[in-house]
């Protein structure tokens, strides 16, 4: 026990010292190479680049490439078509030249792979605006989805995810105008088509991944519409035109006039700089200026390299390091935790967001993941900053507990009609909208996750509900039928079954599941089974594609304390698993108290984007350690 306490007295001290000033804490937030490599393409396209930057830049590209010459979505993953298209295009861009080593395999696994014609709508777009790419072979989304009413249609922008929607839109104004910026002959990628492109067909795959007859029909429905809606566009008089830009310019106005960039997210700024532009907005304008500062935010400069992170995940970071504060018993009342919910209080968003769409009567409260981000709070953020606001004492009483009523009602109010709970958005989830071309990523939608919805009990039984409150009776009997044969469930924002159990197992205990139901023991079970030789648990982000790496991979902290949080929320806090998770925490533990984790531990879209969350290898095992001493004082 002795050396259980000094960890958690180093991982205390260690956490401590990085919160910020004003009470917040902020990880670094790593992403893939194709922010960066966009990031380096859009700053060509605006004429704004900065050779410093840019030869940075062009350094982490060439360290982040494999063996193979390739990029990969994730730590030790495979390589990826477009990740290496955009990487290659970027470096060609900053006169990297052709005979470098680091071009040279990337081109050959290119051709390899197919070219530009195998690679994703996103990378066909990025090509198409210079010109590398014929926007014919762009899937047509006319600019006229701004004025499709809801409900009454198959696709309006409501009923899409938020970071869909906000991606989209600016795109509308971009597939509306078609805009390329030629390049002089030796900067174009003919060398990247097996097959001359003028004799490559650029006709879209009519069979979805993974593979469905229901998927197939769905599929091949929506090539039929994009093929009609590319004669419209061409012959059409389109009398609505004009409208749907105006609708779209309003749109985004509203959206780019608030602090935080649009959406707070990378590809949707980057997008609606090129729409705004495109608009007849200058370059000074505030409303541009101002997406390309958040942008410039979002670099991270390491020694003589740079890369840009996706977006900051602050109020995220900061529930998480108080919850596990807590939960490691340092006092309820101590400064930090208490500045760190002033901090977060002060974050609580008042104004109605995209969300109200569906939620017309439902009053806002909620909190986002990002310093700002007013128009998309989520239930997650929501759900751990009321939790952690629950366990802090000493805080104003009354601002507290306006701000928990707040937050608890919005949440409530977003629940789905099947039960569980999605981030964003309330029954977002007409799911055979992912087969349109246009959504080859797989990620169009914001469904009720299992992890959201354990979070949400959890978030009940923290505030003293129980399994008898009628919506924890309709989020369990959300998880009972999600729940996987063999016992987890799937983890929609972090890697990938384990979290999804952890999330879940929380959720189950906090609202007050007996343990011993048949459903939890197989998860627990599950968990078990799945603990590595070394006393941890890992699990690779190829268990998004093949069922057969849920629970499997190299042992990391993060998912290690997951595994245990949820044994632990499961009753189970003693046993041979047990221990040797503990012991494999306490081994890994870094002198200053830290931990770290050598793999992706986050998702931003399953299959096709991937996160590294570097906080969550201190507060997570900081949090498993400190229930574990609890449990055995």
């Amino acid at each position: 026990m002795r050396d259980l306490q000094d960890a958690i007295e180093r991982a205390r001290a260690h956490l401590l010292g990085q919160q910020a000033p004003d009470g917040h804490w902020v990880g670094q937030l790593d992403a893939n190479s194709t922010i960066t490599s966009e990031q380096l393409l859009l700053c060509h396209l605006i004429d704004q680049v900065n050779r410093d930057r840019q030869t940075r830049a062009v350094r982490y590209l060439k360290s982040q490439q494999l063996p193979d010459g390739g990029y990969s979505l994730f730590e030790a993953g495979p390589a990826n078509l477009s990740a290496t298209i955009k990487a290659y295009f970027a470096m060609k861009m900053a006169g990297v030249a052709l005979s470098d080593p680091t071009m040279v395999a990337a081109r050959s696994l290119i051709r390899e792979m197919g070219g530009p014609a195998k690679a994703d709508v996103f990378t066909k777009i990025q090509l198409a605006l210079f010109g590398e790419y014929d926007w014919n072979g762009v899937p047509t989304m006319p600019v006229e989805i701004m004025l499709l009413p809801r409900p009454f249609f198959l696709f309006n922008i409501y009923e899409i995810s938020y970071w869909s929607r906000t991606v989209l839109v600016p795109l509308l104004v971009l597939m509306d105008r078609k805009p390329v910026k030629w390049l002089p002959p030796h900067l174009s990628l003919d060398e990247l088509w097996p097959v001359p492109r003028e004799e490559t067909s650029l006709r879209f795959s009519r069979v979805p991944e993974p593979f469905s007859w229901r998927g197939l029909f769905w599929k091949s429905f929506f090539i039929v519409v994009d093929d009609g809606l590319k004669i419209w566009e061409r012959f059409s008089p389109r009398p609505l035109r004009r409208r749907a830009i105006e609708t779209a310019r309003l749109w985004l106005e509203e959206r780019l006039a608030v602090p935080g960039g649009l959406g707070g997210i990378y590809p949707a700024m980057a997008n609606s700089i090129l729409a705004m532009r495109l608009l007849g907005y200058p370059d000074d304008h505030p409303l541009v200026l101002g997406q390309i500062k958040e942008i410039e935010a979002l670099a991270v400069e390491n020694g003589d390299m740079l890369h840009y992170q996706p977006c900051p995940s602050p109020v995220w970071d900061t529930a998480l390091a108080v919850n596990a504060l807590v939960e490691s018993d340092l006092p309820a009342d101590h400064a930090a935790l208490r500045r760190a919910s002033d901090w977060m209080i002060a974050r609580q968003i008042f104004i109605p967001g995209d969300w109200q769409v569906k939620r017309p009567h439902v009053q806002p409260g909620g909190w986002a993941f990002q310093y700002d981000n007013d128009f998309y709070p989520d239930l997650d953020d929501t759900a751990m900053v009321v939790m952690a606001l629950e366990k802090v004492k000493g805080l104003d009483a009354d601002q507290a507990r306006t701000a928990k009523e707040r937050g608890l009602g919005w949440f409530l109010g977003m629940q789905g009609a099947d039960g569980g709970w999605g981030s964003f958005d309330a029954d977002n989830n007409r799911l055979y909208l992912n087969h349109i071309p246009f959504a080859d990523h797989g990620a169009l939608l914001d469904p009720s996750t299992e992890d959201l919805t354990g979070r949400g009990l959890e978030l009940l039984g923290t505030l003293g509900y129980r399994k008898d409150f009628e919506p924890a009776q309709r989020a369990i009997d959300f998880l009972r039928h999600a729940q996987r044969h063999d016992g987890p469930w799937y983890g929609r924002w972090g890697v990938n079954y384990i979290y999804g159990t952890w999330s879940v197992l929380r959720g189950l205990a906090a609202i007050g599941v007996d343990p011993r139901h048949e459903y939890v023991q197989r998860a627990v079970r599950w968990l078990e089974r799945h603990q590595n030789r070394d006393g941890g648990w890992g699990e690779t982000c190829e268990s998004y594609d093949d069922y057969e790496f849920a629970g499997v991979g190299e042992s990391i902290p993060s998912q290690t304390a997951w595994a245990l949080l949820g044994l632990f929320a499961a009753g189970r806090t003693r046993g041979p698993a047990v221990e040797r998770g503990i012991n494999y925490l306490l081994r890994t533990q870094r002198e200053d108290g830290s931990w770290e984790d050598a793999l992706w531990n986050g998702t931003g879209f399953p299959r096709v984007f991937y996160l590294k969350y570097h906080l969550y290898a201190q507060y997570f095992p900081l949090w498993a350690l400190g229930i574990y001493r609890r449990a055995h004082a």
